[in-house]
C-alpha cells in the first residue's frame, strides 16, 4: 500500500549573491545561489513591528541552471518553486556536516533588469522541463514539410500557446 507525501517549496525573495554555475564531470550544469525572504509581524500588546529574514540555498540543474546563471544577479527578485533536499558529508577533518537546500524546478523573474535598456518582460517564467521543449521543437520542424502539415501546425501552435499560458505562474495566484 503506497502512502502519499509532498515535498514542495515556494519562495519569493531577493538573491543574496550572484549565481555560481558549475558543471559536473559528465557535463551537467548546476547553478547555486542564495535567496533571502522576509517576514514581518506585530508583537505583543504594543503592536510593535518586528521583521525576520531567512536565508535559503537554491540549487538548479540542466537548462534551468544555465538560465539562472545568465538572467539572475545579486538583488534580483524571483519566485522559486522546488523541493527540500538535505545533504550530508564528512569534512577532511572527520567532521560530519549537513546542509538543507531547495532544488528548484521552476523560476520566475519578478523584476526587470537594472543594467540597461534591454529590459526583460516582467514575470517571465522558466521551467526545468527539457523533454517537453524538445518535443515542441521537433513538432515545429516537421510541420514545414507540407501544406497539410502547415494547417495542423497552426492548430498545434494555438494549443501549445494555450498550454504555455496556463503554465505561467501569476504572483496573484500564490496564496500567502
Amino acid at each position: 500500500m503506497s502512502s502519499r507525501s509532498l515535498n514542495k517549496v515556494m519562495l519569493i525573495g531577493n538573491l543574496t549573491r550572484d549565481p555560481e554555475l558549475r558543471y559536473t564531470p559528465n557535463g551537467t550544469a548546476v547553478c547555486s545561489f542564495g535567496l533571502a525572504t522576509n517576514r514581518s509581524w506585530a508583537s505583543g500588546d504594543e503592536g510593535e513591528r518586528k521583521e525576520e529574514t531567512e536565508f535559503h540555498r537554491i540549487v538548479t540543474w540542466n537548462k534551468l541552471a544555465e538560465l539562472c546563471s545568465q538572467l539572475l544577479s545579486k538583488g534580483r527578485k524571483v519566485y522559486v518553486e522546488g523541493r527540500l533536499q538535505t545533504r550530508s558529508w564528512e569534512t577532511p577533518d572527520g567532521e560530519k556536516r549537513q546542509a538543507t537546500e531547495i532544488v528548484a524546478e521552476d523560476m520566475v523573474v519578478l523584476d526587470s533588469r537594472r543594467d540597461g535598456p534591454a529590459a526583460e518582460p516582467h514575470g517571465e517564467a522558466y521551467h526545468d522541463e527539457p523533454e517537453i521543449k524538445e518535443k515542441k521543437e521537433t513538432k515545429k520542424e516537421n510541420t514545414d514539410t507540407s501544406e497539410k502539415a502547415e494547417k495542423d501546425s497552426g492548430e498545434e501552435k494555438k494549443k501549445t500557446e494555450k498550454e504555455e499560458a496556463s503554465d505561467d505562474i501569476d504572483i496573484d495566484d500564490i496564496p500567502f
